[in-house]
């Protein structure tokens, strides 16, 4: 599965952040980029469920998708990692396909497919010729009523989501660290929770468990069936109301979760592994999105990220890499596309031979002086440009389209919102850039992280949370920024 399928979203900015990526980052998200690219088709069944049609001719191919609106943030207290686990469990069977034929189908008609769960939602799909589109629809239209778990399925699959935690966060020192400095930044909202889960509340998940999550959240009044590809909305409304709109719709609670106190101090977060051949530094912030906070800034937060770090002509890379030769990148970047918080991150990974301190002290020294002077002219009208012009290779790939809907509709914005993103990035001006960052570039309330290398004979691996935090060893963070989604295995 993809980089953000795998991990998530508020994880995929942590994948950037320490990637030493030397051109990252605010580019726009698969649920950001729009208007004149997508076309796209749109009808809602009797029973809720929203369909979108993205007709691409490129090839007589189709890639089916359905989403959930429920995620890891959606979870019950101590049953972490439960979203992700019946993401699994969902390949295991219905009343009507046994164990593992789901699979078996999909490969013998020549396709693909695989799922992925991030804080917000959960989504599965299948890329398959044209033809055989009716055969997929069919069968995931089953497994959204028809689940049906054997015990011994559920039990190896939990061993399944445990070696995967290992393998993606015990395994690597970054997303350990990002998992501790990500429960820092979110005080009290449950993106602070790993989407894969916390190890010892996985090893308790049952399928009792599964069962009602499934229960709560999977119906056709909860979801969003997104098809793109060679087929158009006459093609797929018979399908859809043939296989999907025989399901009856079903009461589905509201999705309500705690919301984030005042933050009033900075905190930091120092990982130190002997594995760590390349330090790097990261600051986040917590950001609007789309749909909390100071929704105002959102736009312009994304013009901000392009002009501060969003490639090799940024502020930060030119005056960090280029200029002082302090750092082997550098960069930040913004996603305004979650159903609650977003974040806005800094990083820089330093040269061989320099403290991080030093770059730290460059980058601050950096976004000081852009608070102080602020952006350009100039500045905004080529970052715009860049967002506006990277829009039009949208269409390329089907997932891009598919992913643009099913992200932007699961978590609270509309099919005209997809499409006017153009637009609105157009109308971007200096003085709300300038207001953007004056509201989020704040150290109160930031968390800075800092990955080091440790001597080869430490045995304790150490993460150190300050001010007035416990040490505590700490695991991965796949699968949405801070959390672990998974890919089916």
């Amino acid at each position: 599965m993809s980089l953000l399928g795998r991990i998530g979203a508020r994880s995929a900015l942590f994948v950037l952040a320490f990637g030493a990526l030397s051109v990252a980052a605010a580019w726009p998200t698969a649920a950001e980029t729009g208007k004149g690219v997508f076309h796209p088709e749109t009808f809602t069944l009797a029973n809720g469920l929203q369909v979108v049609v993205v007709t691409n001719r490129r090839a007589p191919v189709v890639l089916h998708m359905i989403w959930y609106k429920a995620g890891a943030a959606d979870e019950p207290p101590g049953k972490s990692g439960i979203a992700h686990f019946l993401e699994h469990l969902m390949f295991k069977g219905t009343h009507t396909l046994a164990p593992g034929v789901f699979s078996k189908i999909v490969a013998s008609n020549g396709g693909q497919e695989n799922a992925l769960t991030s804080s917000d939602y959960t989504a599965y799909y299948q890329s398959v010729a044209r033809d055989r589109l009716e055969t997929v629809m069919k069968i995931e239209a089953d497994r959204m009523v028809n689940l049906e778990l054997p015990d011994k399925e559920v039990e190896a699959e939990r061993k399944v989501i445990l070696e995967e935690r290992r393998q993606r966060t015990e395994n690597s020192p970054r997303s350990i660290l990002w998992e501790q400095a990500n429960a820092a930044l979110f005080l009290n909202h449950p993106y602070r929770i790993p989407t894969i889960g916390w190890e010892h509340e996985m090893k308790g998940l049952t399928k009792a468990d599964a069962m009602d999550f499934y229960r709560r959240w999977y119906a056709p009044n909860n979801a969003v069936l997104v098809v793109a590809g060679d087929v158009t909305a006459a093609d797929v409304r018979p399908l859809a109301e043939k296989y999907y709109g025989a399901i009856p719709r079903r009461d589905i609670p509201e999705r309500v979760r705690p919301l984030e106190p005042p933050h009033r101090h900075a905190r930091r977060v120092t990982y130190r592994d002997a594995r760590v051949s390349q330090p790097n530094w990261a600051r986040f912030f917590i950001a609007p999105s789309y749909q909390r906070g100071e929704t105002q800034h959102v736009y312009a937060l994304q013009v901000l990220a392009e002009i501060l770090g969003g490639g090799a002509t940024s502020r930060l890379y030119q005056e960090i890499v280029v200029k002082q030769k302090l750092a082997a990148s550098a960069g930040s970047g913004y996603s305004g596309s979650s159903f609650d918080y977003s974040t806005f991150y800094l990083y820089a990974s330093p040269r061989s031979g320099i403290e991080v301190e030093r770059v730290e002290k460059a980058v601050e020294a950096a976004v000081a002086e852009l608070l102080l002077k602020g952006v350009t002219a100039e500045e905004v009208a080529r970052a715009k440009q860049v967002l506006i012009d990277r829009a039009a290779f949208a269409h390329d790939n089907l997932r891009t389209g598919a992913m643009s809907f099913g992200t932007a509709l699961t978590t609270g914005r509309t099919v005209a919102d997809v499409e006017a993103w153009p637009d609105r990035i157009g109308q971007v001006t200096v003085d709300q850039v300038n207001a953007a960052a004056r509201h989020v570039l704040k150290e109160t309330g930031s968390v800075t992280a800092i990955l080091l290398g440790a001597a080869k004979k430490e045995t304790v691996r150490k993460a150190e949370l300050a001010p007035g935090g416990d040490a505590d060893d700490g695991p991965e963070a796949d699968d949405d920024p801070g959390r672990g989604p998974g890919d089916k295995n």
